[in-house]
């Protein structure tokens, strides 16, 4: 029978996903969305601060706290970008951009950073030239080494062995130093956490299952086209992408003019024109009981209102781990994020073009920096701000812990640069505490045991908990659990 009420527990992205996709699905049910926090979308949070430039002409940038470009790789973003009319507000930055293109990063015990090779012939270039040569590069010879020698390595994976952390993974096929660098950079830069303890299978499947189709060779595997995955959904509705698709052609990442929170202020508006959908913000969920006589849920909250419905979505809220310990193997990951605005002075450069850097795990000869990594945000994303100010330099570094002096990590940040930085003239600070949930190994047999109980009593199959840190975190990947939300309820 399908619901005739919803809850949703949780108002960020994913809450917010659900709740819009559930409304389209389900017009005749009543669907009440509940957020602890009075604004809605979590960790997605973009804002403008005014500025006055040198000149005395005032103009505002945008910062960030979240999310700050998306790829285009997420077919249930793009529906929304379609259905929720946000095309003409796209920035997009193409393949062919250096924004794009030049990614760097940072290694204890070398000058300034290191550009990683973007295509074959940069690969060779750097990884083949003698070090003498101006066109050498440590990092190309490391990777050109590592994935030249990887097709040859017989088959390695332990016998009986159905997950592993993604250095394990990574060291046993390229080798502990590919996996120090790359891996562990790659899991700062996502996940805020350390590449040792996070899923391989859980954080990037693709990686496993070309290991898989190589017949041991992630590179053998990756060249060979893969099936079409025998557990997909024949049952979901078609995406409905409009033209949109034709837009992504040819690019790397984009955003919206006013930031990423743009689709969440776009989800929020329409439902709030859905006369079905209530949305109930600074109400926390204290807690839920399954009552066995009336087959409905009762939801206590903070207003000390209890919540009757019929069916149930937990996108991320706490009361649902204690009668489910399966979600509380995972920790989360802290990161700060600061935000920082600098006036350049003319032909003076403060960073090199291209999207940003990552801060690998050190080796044993140095000590773990506090910078993760640090997005140039005036390459990607200059549209964002007024053509004539040219001279505002926007950048935002992630850390793994608390500031506690923006002096000492502008110091910091010059001094993997190589460039002397001036006092910032903006500086905004996100203590982004227990935001990204760490997958760890063996997540994905704890899910699929989740699964299983969530059919049974008491729940029978009308809680779903979905969320980040059941699947994936991106965008991309909160936005298609809202939609896939309550598929099996019909």
């Amino acid at each position: 029978m399908p619901p005739s009420s919803i809850a949703i527990l949780g108002g960020g992205l994913t809450g917010l996903s659900a709740a819009f996709h559930l409304s389209r699905r389900f017009p005749a049910a009543h669907i009440t969305l509940l957020n602890k926090d009075i604004q809605f979308g979590g960790w997605v949070h973009s804002s403008r601060a005014k500025l006055t430039l040198k000149d005395g002409r005032e103009t505002s940038v945008l910062l960030e706290a979240g999310p700050r470009t998306l790829k285009p790789n997420s077919k249930s973003v793009l529906e929304l970008i379609n259905l929720l009319d946000l095309s003409p507000s796209l920035l997009t930055v193409p393949k062919s951009s250096p924004a794009a293109r030049n990614r760097f990063l940072r290694l204890p015990g070398t000058q300034g950073l290191l550009c990683i090779p973007s295509s074959p012939l940069s690969l060779l270039t750097s990884g083949l030239s003698p070090k003498s040569s101006s066109l050498h590069s440590p990092l190309g010879h490391i990777l050109l080494s590592a994935v030249a020698r990887e097709p040859f390595r017989p088959w390695n994976r332990p016998p009986m062995i159905e997950d592993e952390s993604v250095d394990e993974f990574l060291s046993r096929r390229f080798g502990s130093e590919f996996a120090r660098i790359f891996g562990s950079a790659l899991v700062h830069g996502i996940y805020a956490a350390d590449s040792r303890q996070l899923s391989v299978r859980a954080a990037f499947p693709s990686l496993w299952e070309a290991e898989g189709r190589g017949r041991g060779s992630l590179v053998t595997g990756f060249l060979r086209p893969s099936r079409v995955s025998a557990t997909a959904e024949v049952d979901d509705p078609p995406y409905q992408l409009g033209d949109v698709v034709e837009q992504m052609r040819g690019v790397s990442v984009y955003s919206f003019s006013q930031g990423i929170g743009a689709l969440t202020n776009a989800l929020l508006r329409e439902l709030r024109t859905r006369q079905n959908v209530r949305l109930l913000g600074g109400v926390s969920v204290t807690g839920i009981r399954m009552n066995p006589r009336t087959a409905q849920f009762e939801i206590t909250t903070s207003s000390c209102e209890t919540l009757r419905a019929t069916h149930a979505v937990s996108a991320g809220s706490s009361h649902t781990r204690r009668p489910l310990p399966h979600l509380t193997a995972n920790p989360y990951s802290s990161v700060t994020v600061v935000n920082l605005v600098f006036l350049a002075s003319p032909g003076h450069t403060l960073h090199p073009v291209g999207f940003g850097y990552l801060v690998p795990r050190a080796s044993s000869e140095h000590a773990e920096n506090a910078i993760l990594g640090c997005v140039f945000d005036s390459s990607s994303m200059s549209a964002q701000e007024a053509s004539w100010s040219a001279d505002i330099v926007k950048m935002t570094a992630m850390l793994r812990e608390p500031v506690t002096s923006i002096p000492r990590l502008v110091e910091m940040l010059s001094e993997q640069l190589g460039v002397r930085l001036p006092d910032p003239v903006i500086v905004r600070v996100h203590d982004n505490a227990h935001s990204i949930p760490l997958l760890r190994v063996g997540h994905l047999q704890r899910m699929r045991e989740l699964s299983d109980v969530l059919r049974g009593e008491p729940w029978s199959g009308k809680l779903e908990v979905i969320g980040a840190g059941v699947g994936g975190v991106s965008v991309g990947d909160c936005v298609e659990a809202g939609r896939r939300a309550g598929r099996n309820w019909a």
